[in-house]
């Protein structure tokens, strides 16, 4: 079932002739099908996938939420720089003390005497580490490490985000496409239906034929549902990663200007580039240090505590005062654990391990995606070739078909073959075209380069390196520099 550029009888489709001209060698559409969504190009400016994508940029709560995750590890930087910081505390207390005092004499009534005071006394401590195995300096460059992995990831799900937008949108284009062509050719099916049975009234073709043409058009509606719904789930996933329903949507270009040139390039770019390989490389750095924070537990530590207190009423005396300051220097030596942070030692040098060889995995992983998105898009180029001449053959085809049947050398039959060869290559030129635009975003995203930025794309680019100074030498405060 597919296109009729002239049907059997000289009849030519309005919507045929509309539809030769709006699909043929494109998939410029209009988008408005489906689901209510019904503008014009030619009334409302269409949307760009540049457009589109910096939406998705600036509104996609995955990506807000992994700069939330981020700007939540920046703290750790001011958490471990606390260690070079003194500590203070103060202290306060105040209590009633009642005493009674009873004598008994040999030969008297004795006596008692009673009191009340009120003990009460204030006092600040400071503490200041002055060496702990260098267990702080080693957290501070942890969390170092730390921050630049979570940036990393900032950056995966920035590549994933602008990935999985540009595929939505292509998909949107494709699928109305599709639907266009096969609800166009619904009505030419339709309208070779009525002919054909108009020329068995007649006696000029058999059940047989009007019987094909019948099954014909119960196919091409049965594709048409189909192609409906997957319309659906495009315009659906379209709304779930750009975050509003499609309007009109203009044809998008591959990004050739920003693909490598080879394969070579490709694959050394993606080793230096790709978040993925230097999140994994950050957090190898991130274990190596875990091993020596552990092993500076079996250090020395060395602090300074001082302390002034004033204490009131004192041992029962009314009005009785006393001052006390003190400075004192502590210094602890471990000499067993019972073995725990031996074992926390050995255990990091194996995360350590671990870490490095989780950071190979990821090159490797980078590599066969770049390997696999370059033989995709080297091809595309070529599959869209082919496709257009597999489209240029099936209108030759088909007007040949259709002439022959009007002499009797052909049955309803092959008319229908040659239309749905048509169609199929028509659907499948919309699907080439699709592929190649995707595929030069799935390329750019496996050497690490797909972002706002290498896009150009009209929006404020994030900068995770100012939430970063506004918090890393914070010394107080409950508010967060955005104002929570």
């Amino acid at each position: 079932m597919g296109f009729a550029t002239r049907p059997p009888g000289g009849f030519v489709s309005k919507a045929d002739r509309l539809t030769a001209a709006r699909f043929l060698g494109s998939i410029r559409l209009a988008i408005g099908v489906c689901a209510g969504v019904s503008a014009s190009v030619g009334v409302v400016s269409a949307e760009t996938i540049s457009g589109a994508l910096a939406k998705a940029y600036v509104s996609s709560p995955d990506l807000n939420a992994q700069r939330a995750a981020t700007r939540g590890v920046d703290e750790n930087i001011a958490r471990t720089q606390a260690g070079y910081r003194p500590t203070v505390s103060a202290t306060a207390d105040f209590g009633l003390q009642h005493t009674e005092t009873t004598t008994n004499r040999v030969g008297s009534s004795g006596g008692s005497t009673s009191s009340e005071t009120f003990p009460r006394g204030v006092g600040v401590t400071v503490t200041q580490n002055i060496w702990n195995g260098n267990r702080t300096i080693n957290g501070v460059r942890q969390a170092d490490s730390q921050v630049l992995q979570s940036r990393e990831q900032i950056r995966v799900t920035e590549q994933t985000l602008l990935g999985n937008a540009a595929t939505s949108y292509m998909n949107v284009l494709r699928d109305t496409a599709i639907l266009n062509l096969r609800r166009n050719n619904v009505e030419v099916l339709e309208e070779q239906l009525r002919q054909t049975r108009d020329r068995f009234s007649v006696g000029e073709v058999t059940r047989t034929d009007v019987a094909q043409s019948e099954a014909a058009l119960a196919q091409g509606r049965s594709d048409a549902f189909v192609a409906q719904s997957n319309l659906q789930v495009s315009l659906a996933n379209y709304r779930q990663f750009i975050g509003e329903q499609p309007r009109s949507l203009a044809p998008a270009q591959p990004l050739v200007r920003l693909t490598p040139r080879t394969l070579d390039t490709a694959i050394a770019l993606s080793q230096k580039e790709h978040p993925a390989i230097q999140s994994a490389l950050h957090n190898a750095d991130a274990a190596e240090i875990a091993i020596k924070l552990a092993e500076g537990q079996l250090y020395p530590t060395l602090g300074v505590t001082g302390a002034v207190t004033r204490r009131y009423d004192l041992q029962n005396q009314p009005g009785s005062r006393q001052y006390n300051a003190s400075v004192v220097g502590l210094l602890s030596v471990p000499i067993y654990e019972g073995g725990a942070v031996y074992a926390q030692v050995r255990q990091a040098k194996e995360q350590f391990g671990q870490a490095r060889l989780l950071a190979d995995v990821q090159r490797e992983q980078v590599r066969a995606f770049v390997v696999s998105s370059w033989g995709v898009w080297q091809n595309s180029r070529q599959l869209v070739d082919s496709v257009q001449a597999q489209v240029r053959a099936a209108e030759i085809a088909l007007n040949g078909v259709r002439e022959e049947a009007r002499v009797g050398q052909r049955t309803t039959l092959d008319v229908l073959n040659a239309q749905q060869a048509l169609l199929n290559a028509r659907v499948n030129l919309v699907t080439a075209q699709r592929d190649r635009v995707v595929s030069s975003y799935a390329l750019l995203a496996s050497v690490g380069q797909l972002s706002a930025r290498t896009l150009g794309l009209a929006v404020a680019n994030y900068d995770p390196t100012i939430h970063y100074e506004q918090v890393k030498d914070k010394w107080i405060g409950l508010r967060t520099p955005d104002g929570r």
